[in-house]
């Protein structure tokens, strides 16, 4: 059987005319480690070989559901029994840049807290931290921090040992523009700030003076940080401009309080505006670094549109997709002035859902691990891995097949030869929609599978009707 070439959405797959099966030489590679971690189809860093399959990513869906007070710069956290979201307010909400001027804006800036025990339905406790008559919804959490409040970011910091004080760290600060020189002489020098709370709701600064200097970088959209456990120590997202755009760059710390000098970023495209990076990592396969950044479009009256990116080393994001994840949408309040941007984070809204979270109060979903897939129409195709190599004694897929549609999958050593027992003959077809769904073999049993941990292996993924959005040996 033959199979048509799909057009494929990255140069570096190689294609072959005809069956990808054993029958083709492969080329001699170095195994790949997976250990026993999910991977995701966001990138060909598992892509051998490709023929009538594609990598496609996946739309999210507009979810309905009751509003909350969503600004812009949102970051959102998930604990085991709360979902956590701070927003940028104001103290008069008729104040902006627009109306009186930078200076008067950013004073008039406050962090708020919402709460919430589905990530669906919101509420804005009364923390008591503040004159309840200047805010009597009694969510303001920090009101005296006009350095930081513009675009103050948390995270649960997962350090093993983490200080109980600090286990929530945040950054924000800013970087003086010429219409700032009165604001910089009252509160100080420019740059980013590091604060740590024991609970998420009251904060303090680390140190009284900036972490990260003001002459690195630009600062003036939503800057992040996080632990990150392949690199085992903090990383910092933070806006820079290169040749005219708006860029990313990255600095790295082992405290917190002294970082590296600063290393841009690159996204496969130089030649647009990122306003955001919107990165951090996957809670499903945290060693994958997820950015949903906004792509600005200064010539287009400052629209703005969420892209999809995703990085296994800090300096380079894969844009494997180069149109939006997030089109504006019907009706006017996406096509406005910087009228998109996505919050930080990707949380679980139910066992099989996870959420996204947009300025102007809306919510995305999309399926566990959806981003993107393996992908093969009605025609059959056909997918094979680089060498890899596993721990484990079990396979499971998170898949989705139409009623006609299939999927089978062949191990194969590290030449490209059938493993016996585990030929395509004998794997046992997939069918339906399932988040984890089991791979299995006729007579086959787990301790088989086991005896191939820590060998070379090559996954042969045969499959129309359907796609395969992730996969991890367990």
């Amino acid at each position: 059987m033959r199979f048509r070439a799909s057009v494929l959405l990255s140069c570096a797959f190689v294609l072959l005319p005809g069956s990808v099966g054993h029958t083709a030489e492969p080329e001699a590679t170095a195994p790949i480690d997976l250990g026993s971690r999910r991977e995701l189809f966001l990138d060909d860093h598992l892509i051998d070989r490709m023929a009538g399959t594609s990598l496609r990513m996946h739309s999210p869906a507009l979810a309905t559901g009751p509003g909350w007070a969503q600004e812009h710069y949102s970051t959102v956290l998930k604990e085991p029994t709360r979902f956590l979201m701070y927003t940028r307010r104001y103290r008069d909400s008729k104040v902006d840049w627009n109306t009186h001027g930078w200076d008067t804006a950013r004073r008039n800036e406050l962090t708020t807290l919402l709460t919430s025990s589905d990530g669906i339905r919101w509420e804005e406790p009364n923390f008591g931290l503040h004159d309840a008559r200047e805010f009597p919804a009694g969510n303001v959490i920090i009101a005296n921090e006009p350095l930081a409040v513009h675009n103050f970011t948390p995270f649960i910091d997962a350090r093993p040992g983490c200080d109980a004080e600090s286990r929530f760290k945040a950054i924000g600060g800013m970087h003086y523009q010429p219409q700032f020189k009165k604001f910089s002489s009252e509160f100080g020098p420019g740059g980013l700030y590091a604060f740590g709370s024991p609970d998420g709701i009251r904060w303090s600064r680390l140190q009284q003076e900036a972490v990260i200097p003001e002459e690195w970088g630009t600062f003036d959209s939503q800057n992040v940080a996080f632990w990150s456990t392949t690199e085992k120590r903090y990383v910092c997202y933070f806006r820079t401009f290169v040749k005219g755009f708006r860029s990313i760059s990255s600095t790295t710390s082992e405290d917190f309080l002294h970082w590296t000098a600063p290393e841009p970023v690159t996204a496969n495209l130089p030649h647009e505006h990122l306003y955001t990076s919107g990165a951090a990592p996957y809670f499903r396969a945290p060693h994958m670094t997820i950015a949903l950044p906004t792509r600005f479009q200064s010539n287009r009256a400052s629209t703005t549109d969420i892209m999809l990116m995703s990085s296994r080393t800090r300096n380079r994001f894969d844009r494997t997709f180069k149109e939006a994840f997030i089109r504006p949408g019907l009706g006017g309040s996406g096509w406005g002035n910087r009228s998109n941007y996505a919050a930080l984070n990707i949380v679980p809204t139910s066992d099989s859902e996870i959420s996204i979270y947009l300025a102007g109060n809306r919510r995305f979903t999309l399926r566990y691990d959806g981003f993107a897939s393996l992908h093969a129409g009605y025609d059959e195709g056909q997918m094979v891995t680089k060498p890899l190599i596993f721990d484990g004694r079990g396979l499971d897929l998170n898949y989705s097949t139409s009623a006609a549609g299939r999927i089978r999958i062949e191990l194969q050593d590290s030449a490209g030869v059938p493993i016996p027992g585990f030929e395509l003959a004998r794997s046992k077809t997939l069918i339906g929609d399932k988040i984890a769904g089991t791979a299995a073999w006729e007579n086959k049993s787990a301790d088989d599978l086991k005896l191939l941990a820590g060998k070379p292996i090559r996954m042969r993924f045969v499959m129309d009707d359907s796609d395969v959005f992730s996969f991890r040996f367990f």
